[in-house]
């Protein structure tokens, strides 16, 4: 059995809906060649009857990446985590911590936390049907099912499926009465109660996830768990990124200014287009590449309103860098 940890989890960039997809990764991975990619969540209805190719095909500089799913039915799960691996995904990780009402309807994502037996299920049915790590990624409790203990219970029994690695929100989710983005921001991180699952599981990988915003953060995090999940602020703040793979992974290379990265995107952009893509499929993705920076402003005001014209190209790239060159 091939264990989750033939991956290196030290740090990865968390699966966001409607921003990672395949130009977010491809652009992140510019910046760190070592940090796990996720996508987002793709449901497993989504992949059995939607458009499979789009859904789930991805560049192969993207590696190390992992593919999210969303579902609760075994059987399913099983068959959509069979279908990953054989487009190349490097892990297949399961959904236990997205609060929206759309999901929920579906028996998918954090309501899954009341029935850890039947996630259990899922992700044994999972590893059976291929060689690839099978995670989980769940929060520290739902609702008023949100004791130390009751997280406690959720891990052991989840764990029972043969899974030793599980990404950990440090948040509960309010599953009435708070929308997914208030989910994000309301209810308290409680990283001690992820630092402390790690003393109780010591054999289980536990990496964290929630409000980590630089580097130095997800260092202290590292001396209480295996490894950091960086969400929101990857997306908003990319360039904090640069330094992962030394500081992280041991790299010793010279890191790229923002300058040359976003002219090593320019030949994807201007593929893309070629292709038939917009502009702005990718523009939106590295507006906070100059994030902080001077005339960081001028950047993103200019993609913002020139990269959505008919006809938009990578001129519009070599503009917007004329301004914080």
């Amino acid at each position: 059995m091939i264990m989750s940890r033939s991956l290196n989890r030290s740090v990865s960039i968390a699966p966001m809906m409607d921003w990672t997809d395949r130009h977010c990764r491809y652009f992140h991975r510019l910046i760190t060649k070592q940090s796990l990619l996720y996508t987002e969540m793709v449901t497993t209805g989504a992949v059995i009857n939607g458009d499979r190719e789009k859904l789930l095909s991805f560049n192969q500089e993207e590696h190390p990446i992992a593919l999210q799913l969303g579902g609760s039915d075994p059987k399913t799960l099983a068959e959509c985590a069979k279908i990953g691996e054989d487009y190349g995904y490097d892990e297949i990780n399961l959904n236990v911590g997205c609060p929206s009402d759309r999901v929920q309807s579906g028996r998918i994502g954090a309501c899954l936390m009341a029935d850890p037996e039947l996630v259990r299920d899922g992700i044994f049915a999972m590893k059976q049907s291929c060689k690839i790590p099978v995670t989980v990624k769940h929060r520290i409790g739902i609702d008023d099912q949100d004791s130390y203990a009751e997280l406690v219970n959720f891990v052991r029994i989840v764990a029972e499926s043969g899974c030793d690695s599980f990404i950990v929100h440090a948040r509960k989710a309010i599953l009435s009465g708070l929308s997914p983005k208030q989910n994000r921001d309301i209810p308290p991180l409680i990283y001690d109660r992820v630092y402390q699952l790690k003393k109780d599981f010591p054999k289980l990988e536990i990496i964290i996830n929630g409000g980590i915003k630089t580097i130095e953060a997800s260092l202290n995090h590292l001396n209480f768990v295996d490894g950091v999940m960086i969400g929101r602020e990857a997306y908003h703040n990319p360039y904090m990124l640069a330094s992962v793979d030394n500081e992280f992974f041991g790299s010793d290379k010279k890191l790229l200014s923002r300058v040359e990265i976003a002219e090593q995107m320019l030949p994807y952009i201007e593929r893309h287009i070629s292709q038939g893509g917009k502009l702005q499929h990718i523009s939106r993705h590295i507006l906070g590449l100059f994030h902080a920076q001077p005339n960081g402003k001028q950047w993103r005001r200019h993609l913002s309103e020139s990269a959505t014209k008919p006809n938009a190209g990578i001129e519009v790239i070599r503009e917007a860098l004329s301004l914080v060159k």
